[in-house]
């Protein structure tokens, strides 16, 4: 029972996973159970384990990781449905390609600028 735990824990403990879902809590959070969301802030935002969580709230380590496992499920539906992060991170992106070529400076940029703005309207 320790390794199974142990193997389900490390799956959130990748950083990449977690600035992902981050996101989409910052997105699609609102959206979940008043003590799901507490419960999930609590583990993914504020890095408590399982067995802390479990004792605040009174229920066992495997009842928070079936609660942290569907939010995230859920978050990750949203997201599939709505796309408001994919499109976040492309109008960022674009920002960032604008923001180099303004500070390139040469009037050279300035269609690519332009139509890099339009493209950010379009995802926006």
């Amino acid at each position: 029972m320790v390794s199974y735990m142990a193997e389900k824990e490390s799956s959130l403990t990748d950083i990449k996973e977690i600035v992902k879902l981050s996101y989409l809590y910052d997105f699609y959070g609102p959206l979940l159970k008043d003590r799901n969301r507490e419960i999930f802030e609590q583990y993914v935002l504020n890095d408590l384990s399982l067995s802390e969580i479990a004792s605040e709230y009174g229920i066992t380590r495997q009842g928070v990781y079936d609660i942290v496992k569907r939010c995230s499920g859920h978050l990750e539906s949203c997201e599939e449905k709505l796309k408001l992060f994919e499109r976040f991170q492309l109008a960022k992106e674009r920002l960032g390609q604008v923001e180099r070529l303004v500070r390139d400076g040469s009037g050279e940029n300035r269609e690519e600028i332009l139509d890099l703005t339009h493209q950010i309207y379009e995802i926006l």
